[in-house]
């Protein structure tokens, strides 16, 4: 766990360090082409990570990398989603109106029922490539790297001003 903590810390300390995020006065900027290189970087450093904790024979790891490529994809894919979002609400903070806090509240639980949904899909297809614990390990591990990112975003991402 020590190994999962340390470097989702490090890898959502990359995100932070290079202003992606809101500040409690206004938005930060960062390029696109800096954003995706710093996306591609995060992705990096969670499959590192995966790899640190979750032990694999060669036979093991021969079958779940690939499954692995396809779920960090289609991850990549409700993430963008995410940022979009943060992005929408960084541009609109100060004059952010109830009508976009709800519309972006309500897209954002969508995003989150997506994450779920995904890894729903994700565990029959995992079961085949690997045995059951090693499988409900990854899940924990990638479920963990996700929270620890969430609570470095949402410790960053100021509160909606009623």
């Amino acid at each position: 766990m020590r190994k999962i903590v340390a470097a989702a810390l490090i890898a959502a300390g990359i995100l932070f360090a290079n202003g992606l995020l809101i500040s409690q006065n206004a938005a930060q900027t960062v390029s696109d082409t800096d954003l995706q290189l710093l996306r591609k970087d995060l992705r990096s450093q969670r499959k590192q990570m995966i790899a640190a904790n979750v032990t694999l024979s060669d036979a093991e790891a021969q079958k779940f990398w690939p499954i692995y490529d396809q779920y960090a994809a289609e991850l990549a894919k409700i993430n963008d989603t995410k940022l979009s979002l943060i992005k929408e609400y960084a541009a609109s903070y100060a004059a952010f109106t109830d009508a976009q806090a709800q519309s972006i509240m309500e897209r954002w639980t969508s995003a989150d029922d997506a994450v779920i949904q995904l890894r729903i899909k994700y565990i029959p297809i995992l079961e085949k490539a690997l045995p059951g614990k090693k499988a409900a390990l990854f899940f924990q591990v990638d479920r963990r790297i996700g929270l620890l990112i969430d609570v470095q975003l949402a410790s960053e991402i100021p509160l909606v001003e009623p």
